[in-house]
């Protein structure tokens, strides 16, 4: 029923139309690319709820999981760890051209479990992954970070970054 490469044989289930089924199962996880950067999911997978309904013309699908997101914080680049809460539905229902009831997750009755996993991962995933909500990056001049640093002590003789110092002797008329 579900097997290799992380499809379910829907088929397999044997529901009739309006019959229901939850299934409890280890779904594979990728990691992600953000960035330039890698952020790995926790034991490379994750216990998930599939809940399959079959309709009179298809299957109405949800998918429930936990994953952490271990990977640099886009301020600081101290290691983050993010804590995510998917819960995905999908639609098929066979025989209609109407691509919004079509799963693209959905082919000849199997369901690529895996692939759907990684994809409502990324979609969960926030655009930039912090070490705390409160972080306040590293310093512009000389890059410590100011998580650490004493804001009183942390100061420097000329402010901004060195590299444009000529550009603030420009004179515009």
């Amino acid at each position: 029923m579900y097997g290799e490469g992380g499809k379910l044989d829907l088929e397999g289930l044997a529901l009739s139309s309006g019959q229901a089924r939850a299934l409890d199962l280890k779904v594979g996880l990728a990691p992600i690319e953000l960035g330039g950067q890698t952020y790995s999911p926790a034991g490379q997978g994750s216990e998930a709820r599939l809940d399959v309904s079959r309709t009179s013309t298809g299957y109405a699908l949800r998918l429930r999981f936990s994953s952490q997101l271990n990977g640099p914080c886009v301020r600081c680049l101290e290691e983050a760890a993010t804590d995510l809460e998917i819960d995905a539905r999908e639609v098929d229902q066979g025989g209609t051209a109407d691509e919004e009831l079509r799963s693209p997750y959905v082919s000849d009755s199997n369901l690529e479990l895996d692939r759907w996993a990684n994809d409502a991962l990324v979609l969960a995933f926030p655009a930039q992954p912090l070490c705390r909500s409160d972080c306040a990056g590293l310093c512009p001049v000389c890059g410590e970070s100011l998580n650490d640093a004493d804001p009183e002590a942390h100061r420097h003789s000329q402010g901004g970054d060195p590299r444009m110092a000529k550009l603030r002797d420009l004179k515009l008329d």
